[in-house]
């Protein structure tokens, strides 16, 4: 999955991007991957917590950080259509 949005339970900022991030998929016609970095680590994968937990939400494109504590939508979107052009 190319586009996967950190989050954990209770964060008003993570609501925020997964509301964005679902609303520009949705015009876009892709999906995303959603990981709640505080479940994962209590099944075992504590990295995701340690490396982004502080600046959640993160959305990772292709694995790497794309942006924090906010969708950067025209960011995403250009770098998008790179990758899809």
């Amino acid at each position: 999955m190319p586009l996967t949005l950190l989050t954990r339970a209770d964060c008003s900022a993570c609501a925020t991007a997964r509301a964005d991030l679902a609303r520009i998929c949705a015009e876009i016609g892709i999906d995303y991957a959603e990981v709640d970095v505080d479940r994962a680590a209590d099944d075992g994968d504590p990295t995701v917590r340690a490396e982004f937990g502080d600046r959640l939400p993160v959305l990772l494109l292709d694995g790497e950080e794309h942006s924090y504590w906010e969708i950067d939508e025209p960011r995403l979107r250009a770098d998008l259509g790179q990758r899809d052009g």
